[in-house]
């Protein structure tokens, strides 16, 4: 009787609550380091903060914390912490047209967004709510580390197959913000880093939530992420086994 083989696992298919589910998580460290940095603690700001995973960590080391964010659904969707809730204030709106009054931020951050900022028209909204000393933080993390096998053919796969479907904005996350124009006193930024024990399922989910990925779907290239996910799968052997996954942690930090 002739039987058919089973269907090959989607590993990329996570369902719409990915982003939230998957995305890793900063370090307390960082927060802590920008709020030694700043003059005082009665207000910081984070711009482009997405589902507020930033804002919250920032929450316990000021006074006030607002999430500004153009996205409604992303502000609808921002963490909320009882604990910390009411120093939190979540506001839609742009990098460039902040709703806050001037001079009264101590702190301004944006983690993980500010390549897709019209950045002249930021830094002068940074400014204009910036008390005199106040710090201006652009945070990014960069490509994520495995361990060996595994390193090798994630490196391939990004560099060399999901590569050419990342908006040409990557390389400057990619490049630590190295090269984005920041025209401000300098401050030094301590060695930090994200770190995340995944398993199989985790850590494709995380690759989920990429543009890239959902670029190369659309351009019809299912087979290059199924060929990708079954290999890396065999390297990775038990799927519930968790590895280690780390992302060296980038800042430009200036004083304003």
């Amino acid at each position: 009787m002739p039987t058919s083989a089973p269907a090959a696992r989607n590993w990329f298919d996570q369902g719409g609550s990915a982003y939230a589910r998957f995305r890793p998580e900063y370090p307390p460290a960082l927060a802590a380091r920008l709020a030694e940095l700043a003059p005082d603690r009665r207000l910081a700001v984070d711009v482009g903060c997405g589902n507020g995973q930033l804002t919250r960590l920032l929450a316990p080391c000021f006074e006030h914390v607002v999430g500004i964010d153009p996205s409604a659904d992303q502000i609808a969707n921002a963490f909320v912490d009882q604990r910390i809730d009411d120093r939190i204030d979540y506001r839609q709106a742009s990098a460039e047209h902040i709703s806050l009054a001037d001079a009264g931020a101590s702190l301004v951050t944006a983690a993980q967004a500010a390549h897709w900022f019209d950045l002249p028209a930021f830094y002068r909204e940074a400014r204009r709510i910036a008390m005199p000393g106040a710090v201006l933080a652009l945070v990014s993390y960069g490509v994520l580390e495995l361990e060996n096998p595994l390193a090798e053919r994630f490196g391939r796969f990004y560099r060399d197959e999901i590569g050419p479907y990342w908006p040409p904005e990557r390389q400057l996350v990619d490049s630590g913000y190295a090269t984005i124009d920041f025209p401000f006193p300098e401050l030094a930024a301590a060695p930090l880093e994200l770190r995340c024990a995944w398993s199989l399922p985790q850590f494709l989910g995380y690759l989920s939530t990429w543009s890239a990925l959902r670029n190369a779907r659309e351009a019809g290239r299912e087979a290059l992420l199924a060929d990708f996910a079954g290999e890396l799968a065999t390297a990775w052997g038990d799927p519930a086994v968790e590895r280690t996954v780390r992302w060296p942690i980038h800042m430009r930090i200036g004083r304003l």
